[in-house]
């Protein structure tokens, strides 16, 4: 039964010290909750699961590396969703058309302009992209002034390759007044100049294309090497002067077989303003491991580059190039990164309210402790004050020390003050047997 009796009495006041204590730490907390409520209103949504891409032909460069784009997002638990096109025109419209959710898209260097759409970005170049111009005929020609009134595949409508042909041909004093241009796509355009129904072919593709190699092994086509290749970099910035060495296609077959000069705009990666920040990283991490062990004419590291842009940098793409991936992006997995990109606001209300709570919260804690054994002390002193005075009977200050003791012995305080408490027990024995003494010595 007294085991019983005390284990009661141990529970209750265990219960009535966590009580005490969630009574000075409970304000705490829920002021730390509503911080963390209010700046949770602040971070930033989760990356979509899906996103848009559109690449090009089901042939081209592009739609190959966009695959190999769309892997590494599904290694992070991304959908990148491929849309082909005819081309870079085609994805500059859809990345531009109002109400479209095609978030990036691969345009080659030169395409549009950067004022007539100042809400696009771009996140770097990935790779050059020469200009083939491939003639019927038994030499390599030089210039394209020579292939005035001849009959001229200049690309499919939507293709990037027809604007750019076109221009160069124009800078030549080539237009549709001087010169039959056929708006063919690649395929048809190599089977044409091989059949003789056109007499050269303009084509904008890399250089593992099977059309290059292709035509690069059909008797009586030529390459044509840009004789004034400075002339068209210096008149047109989105170009570079390339040399494709000879058999560096075909080392076996010898193709080319001699160092042609080429023009070479560069594929770039271009986004909306739609497009997360973090899959914009995410993005950018893909293209370095994609692209940064360069090619027949890339160097290692090369690409992806902040080189050859036809629309700004994007501001992440700016800082990933001069400083390398995210600090986060380095060690953590891109869903973990992530997490803890959005969530770094949430320091703001743990720097600002628990720094102060930390110091408040001791010296509280100890008030609180020790007012709840010297708020008893005024009483004892106010029964001392009324006994001395005689405005209390002996019986009236018997029960009311009766009163207090009890109520002391329901007090449960940490160890550290459990000496004051002691000393609060004396204290009031103290007063007990002043009370006895006084009726002691009181005539009967």
């Amino acid at each position: 039964m007294t085991d019983s009796t005390g284990s009661n009495r141990k529970q209750k006041r265990f219960l009535r010290g966590l009580l005490s204590q969630f009574a000075i730490v409970g304000p705490a907390i829920a002021l730390v909750i509503a911080g963390f409520f209010v700046a949770y209103q602040f971070v930033a949504p989760a990356p979509p699961t899906r996103v848009v891409m559109t690449t090009g032909s089901a042939a081209g460069a592009y739609n190959a590396f966009g695959k190999l784009y769309a892997k590494a997002f599904a290694r992070e638990g991304i959908e990148l969703a491929l849309r082909q096109s005819a081309g870079s025109l085609e994805n500059l419209g859809r990345l531009t058309k109002e109400g479209s959710d095609v978030d990036i898209a691969f345009l080659q260097g030169g395409i549009g302009k950067a004022e007539d759409h100042p809400e696009l970005i771009s996140l770097g170049s990935v790779y050059f992209e020469p200009i083939w111009v491939f003639v019927r005929s038994g030499t390599q020609p030089r210039r394209l002034t020579e292939l005035k009134g001849k009959r001229i595949a200049v690309g499919a409508v939507g293709s990037g390759t027809r604007p750019v042909a076109e221009g160069l041909l124009a800078d030549n004093g080539i237009t549709s007044d001087t010169a039959n241009l056929l708006t063919i796509g690649s395929s048809k355009a190599s089977d044409a100049l091989r059949s003789g129904q056109v007499d050269a072919a303009i084509f904008i593709t890399s250089v593992t294309s099977k059309i290059v190699r292709g035509l690069l092994t059909t008797p009586g086509i030529a390459l044509m090497s840009f004789e004034r290749a400075d002339a068209y970099v210096r008149r047109n910035n989105y170009l570079s002067k390339l040399t494709l060495p000879q058999g560096i296609v075909d080392l076996a077959q010898n193709l080319p077989r001699e160092d042609t000069v080429l023009l070479a705009p560069a594929a770039t990666i271009v986004a909306s303003p739609r497009l997360h920040p973090a899959l914009i990283d995410l993005m950018l991490i893909t293209l370095h491991n994609a692209h940064r062990h360069g090619g027949h004419l890339e160097a290692i590291d090369e690409f992806p580059s902040a080189k050859y842009l036809t629309y700004p940098l994007e501001p992440a793409a700016e800082r990933f190039f001069e400083r390398g991936p995210p600090f986060l992006q380095r060690y953590l997995p891109f869903w973990a990164a992530n997490l803890v990109d959005r969530l770094k606001i949430m320091l703001l209300p743990l720097l600002t309210l628990l720094y102060p709570l930390f110091k408040i919260l001791p010296p509280a804690y100890n008030w609180r402790m020790q007012s709840k054994i010297s708020r008893w002390y005024k009483d004892l002193q106010a029964l001392d004050d009324q006994l001395h005075d005689k405005l209390i009977t002996l019986d009236e200050a018997t029960a009311r020390l009766d009163h207090i003791e009890d109520s002391v012995e329901q007090l449960t305080v940490p160890v550290t003050f459990a000496s004051s408490a002691y000393t609060l027990r004396l204290h009031i024995e103290f007063l007990r047997r002043k009370v006895e003494d006084i009726r002691g010595t009181t005539p009967a």
